[in-house]
């Protein structure tokens, strides 16, 4: 790949964007190699977890504006030219939404600038680590448009409403520890390398756990986000009764007992129907 490196060990993925001279920013063959990679992720199934990194100063810039101006046509003249720009944006933000629904939680390390499109992609995330020179920044505002690929959508699931509009409204910066402290980022480091290695723990303590009650938890946390509590209860026994092992339990107190790590099964890999007979 030339956008990415992805390395799995351990059964943990770790997927880094090296393109540091580029500040990391997003062209379209970001879009196809990271698409490729959560399809390949999310259908093989041996990864538990994925922590995505960045190197060189900023985590990344966002979208490389002169794709827009090239290999991509945003035609306004015409009502069928503003369709395919709705229809682009849908392809665009299926993207970021495979690292909401793979199958496995996400943890994003971010260091320097996170901005514009970096925002959409980090929202998108469980968890999210910062260093201390961290920033985010909704840039789109700032370039005359409004952020179409996730950020207006699921900021405001993760800090309040008030600071989303500031932030959205006038393109400021949010440093991380203001971040920190609305909840976007569960901790911040010193440096990369600590905020790196805090990841990477908690990688490996997320793969240690039987990975079906860790897909079933992700499913039932990102349900009762957009749902009605008892919608939500019923949605938990359904996912409960799907993927109890008595098994898998007694194997865990064992192991905690035995003070020694659990051994459960991966999760089925996934065909599709589409690529089958």
């Amino acid at each position: 790949m030339e956008c990415f490196a992805l390395t799995q060990q351990d059964h943990i993925a770790h997927l880094v964007l090296n393109r540091p001279e580029a500040m990391n920013t997003m062209h379209p063959k970001f879009w196809r190699e990271l698409d490729e990679t959560l399809a390949q992720l999310h259908r093989e199934g041996t990864a538990r977890a994925l922590v995505i990194s960045s190197t060189g100063k900023h985590f990344s810039a966002g979208m490389a504006l002169e794709t827009f101006g090239g290999e991509i046509a945003m035609d306004d003249r015409t009502a069928e030219g503003r369709a395919a720009i709705f229809d682009m944006l849908t392809d665009m933000q299926s993207t970021f939404t495979k690292l909401e629904t793979l199958r496995i939680p996400v943890i994003a390390a971010i260091q320097g600038g996170c901005i514009g499109g970096a925002v959409d992609m980090v929202t998108a995330c469980c968890i999210r680590y910062a260093t201390a020179d961290a920033f985010f920044c909704i840039q789109e505002i700032n370039i005359g448009m409004v952020a179409d690929v996730g950020t207006l959508q699921r900021l405001p699931k993760l800090i309040p409403l008030g600071v989303v509009k500031e932030l959205a409204y006038t393109g400021r910066r949010l440093p991380a520890q203001k971040a920190l402290g609305y909840g976007l980022v569960n901790e911040v480091f010193d440096t990369q390398a600590s905020m790196l290695a805090a990841a990477m723990t908690c990688a490996a303590e997320i793969a240690a756990k039987p990975p079906v009650a860790i897909w079933g938890s992700k499913q039932v946390i990102h349900y009762t986000r957009d749902h009605s509590v008892d919608d939500s209860l019923k949605q938990m026994g359904w996912i409960q009764g799907a993927i109890w092992s008595n098994a898998h339990v007694r194997e865990a107190v064992t192991a905690m007992k035995e003070k020694r790590a659990g051994q459960f099964p991966a999760l089925a890999p996934l065909a599709s129907f589409r690529d089958l007979g």
